[in-house]
């Protein structure tokens, strides 16, 4: 709509606004108007960030230039023979020490070929709509975590996680509009068989949700078997390499400058297939990194280009995550500090210097330290995934859920968080300045008569579209919130996932698939536990 048409729909022929003619029928007109018309977004998965850079160029450039001084000098021990065979007659080189190094010419020149961005496509209905394009500043939540334990609200204790948890999750997810992929929140510890335990953990993720997948495996070995369970769930052979909705690796880092071998051999097997990375490089501070934020930066850099040199040294242009996620000690204790205004600071440096090589990347944010989904845990959640979102993170992982620095996941936190990271994006989206929302004509036409903006047509056409309205944080008068039982966050969100863990059992497999997944895979959550049947949420 133009100025023009704007000032013309809002005023009658003596100049006089509409809206101050016949309310009621205005009114209903208007509310008729808008349930006729397709929901307007003030915000959508891959709004662009960017703008917080705390790195200046001149910072970036140090840096970068540091990370090549390491990986030419220092190198990477710990390689296998398999990783030298297949990267030294390709140019890298052994010194005096045995360390792996990567020359400064070979490092620019496989930087400059890696691939800028990749695809995870999503499933079902939500194929297409819900695709996530790994490119430029786009933002994306997901959830990760791999956490062992599971917070129950009602004691406020913690448990050991187990694999109904990681459906329960994953199901959980699947309702969350601002969360955007979907991870392995928890393991599953009852499970110490590693195949048995990772095909379950793919078996749930793939049956809860169609959304974008993102997981870890503990062995090369379980990648293909893998494969075949998403061949299944598209409904036939080779579907997934064509179209692949997960993406998936581990740490193949092992700080301060080492390969850890069993992750490093799942790099080099997805490399090799051609699929997307998705590692995490994550040394701390005063421990396993320098203790200043600059030295932490280099070495993470260095380590994370490290891996993007072994992936496309096995195959040119295969993508990968550039996953730099450095973490802060608390040094009075040593202990992980994942909720600490460093950590968020930090984490938006790494965001910046993957965008600095224009690579797809992820960062680990909303890591609180917090026990359990309190004022503690709002602060640090928030100020992390604000930081990272506006820095441009493509991948926003640990997103939501996440407690205790990183050792527990909560339904309630997962819930809570998911109305913190739409808040997160409407920020990101930013203020759009142009002739029709700059208002001049509907401000002179309200400001004349009736002296408010309540009835203009341009306050419904903007309601849903400029604005984002909460479901879950409480915006009630005072004396409505007592009448409701002074109920908290906490409380209300015990409530509203109760509700959705009650009535939303998805098996996107199908009976079919499902039957034939289970007869050929070590499935051990039960049909009635991913139906009503189930007894934890009744």
């Amino acid at each position: 709509m133009n100025k023009t048409s704007t000032s013309q729909s809002s005023s009658d022929e003596n100049g006089h606004p509409r809206s101050s003619r016949r309310k009621g029928a205005g009114r209903a007109s208007r509310l008729k108007e808008r349930q006729n018309k397709s929901p307007a977004k003030s915000v959508w998965p891959g709004v662009s960030g960017g703008q917080f850079k705390p790195l200046s160029d001149v910072d970036m450039s140090k840096i970068h230039q540091g990370a090549l001084n390491v990986l030419a000098n220092v190198g990477i021990a710990d390689h296998t023979e398999e990783l030298r065979q297949l990267v030294l007659p390709k140019g890298c080189t052994l010194n005096k020490y045995g360390r792996l190094c990567f020359p400064e010419s070979l490092m620019e020149d496989l930087i400059a070929g890696a691939r800028k961005d990749y695809m995870v496509y999503a499933r079902g209905e939500r194929a297409g709509k819900d695709d996530i394009h790994c490119d430029g500043t786009k933002v994306h939540f997901s959830t990760t975590g791999s956490a062992v334990t599971t917070f129950e609200a009602a004691t406020k204790t913690y448990r050991p996680s187990t694999i109904q948890d990681v459906y329960d999750f994953t199901r959980l997810t699947d309702t969350l509009e601002h969360v955007h992929m979907c991870g392995d929140t928890v393991i599953a510890t009852e499970l110490t068989d590693d195949f048995e335990h990772d095909m379950n953990i793919v078996y749930s993720l793939t049956a809860g949700t169609e959304k974008p997948l993102c997981l870890s495996f503990r062995s090369r070995d379980f990648i293909n078997p893998a494969i075949k369970l998403f061949d299944y769930a598209l409904g036939g052979e080779g579907r997934f390499m064509k179209k692949p909705f997960c993406i998936f690796g581990g740490c193949p880092i092992v700080s301060p400058l080492r390969f850890g071998r069993e992750n490093l051999e799942v790099l080099i097997e997805a490399s090799r297939l051609g699929l997307t990375s998705d590692i995490a490089v994550a040394p701390q501070s005063g421990a396993t990194a320098p203790a200043p934020l600059a030295g932490i930066l280099t070495q993470v850099i260095a380590e994370t280009l490290a891996c993007l040199a072994v992936v496309n040294l096995i195959n040119p242009g295969c993508a990968m995550t550039f996953a730099a996620w450095p973490f802060i000690t608390d040094l009075r204790t040593g202990s992980f500090s994942g909720g600490s205004g460093e950590q968020a600071l930090l984490a938006a440096a790494a965001v910046q210097m993957g965008n600095f090589y224009n690579l797809p990347n992820s960062v680990g944010a909303a890591m609180t330290d917090s026990k359990i989904p309190d004022a503690q845990a709002g602060l640090e959640k928030g100020i992390s995934l604000t930081l990272a979102a506006l820095a441009g993170c493509n991948r926003v992982c640990e997103a939501a859920g996440m407690m205790g620095s990183l050792m527990g996941c909560s339904f309630e936190s997962l819930y809570m968080d998911n109305e913190m990271l739409g808040m997160i994006l409407r920020a990101v989206r930013g203020i759009e300045v142009n002739d029709e929302t700059l208002s001049l004509d509907v401000i002179k036409s309200a400001a004349i008569d009736p002296g408010h903006f309540l009835g203009n047509p341009q306050t419904l056409q903007f309601m849903e579209s400029e604005y984002l309205y909460p479901t879950l944080m409480d915006r009630a008068p005072t004396d409505a919130w007592e009448k409701d039982g002074s109920r908290d966050t906490l409380e209300r969100s015990r409530h509203a996932v109760g509700d959705i863990m009650r009535s939303h059992f998805p098996n996107y497999l199908g009976s079919r698939v499902d039957q034939i997944v289970r007869s050929q895979f070590p499935i051990k959550i039960s049909r009635d536990d991913m139906s009503s049947n189930q007894k934890r949420w009744n």
